[in-house]
């Protein structure tokens, strides 16, 4: 499964899901799973923070595992990466068992960032 993160104005789910499938009819395995828009690069990296990046990157790599253990494999205080946790579940990259183990339920998840595009 793939995850796909990017910028699209506001309103414009219609549009990137048309252009998601012209995509994926040109390249397959383009497709995604799931699709997270922000309105802005600042927005985006407001929300997708550094740490909560590399978060991410532990979660894929230590595999599903408590916020506390996560914490310590981070070297990161609890409380801190509760927070970031619970805003990554917000956002549907992170998921949480009924034991309260989190992972990262992607396989990749990609950032696709274009700061400007020519006009048509």
């Amino acid at each position: 499964m793939k995850a796909i993160i990017d910028i699209a104005p506001r309103g414009s789910i219609f549009r990137v899901a048309a252009a998601q499938l012209k995509a994926a009819e040109k390249k397959p395995g383009y497709a995604a799973d799931y699709h997270l828009s922000f309105e802005s690069a600042r927005t985006l990296f407001s929300e997708l923070t550094p740490a909560r990046i590399d978060l991410l990157e532990a979660l894929r790599q230590c595999g599903p595992c408590s916020v506390y253990a996560l914490a310590k494999t981070t070297e990161r205080n609890y409380s801190n990466v509760h927070t970031d946790v619970s805003k990554l579940e917000e956002h549907g990259l992170v998921k949480r068992t009924p034991d309260d183990t989190v992972f990262v339920p992607f396989d990749s998840v990609e950032i696709h960032l274009a700061l400007f595009k020519k006009a048509a």
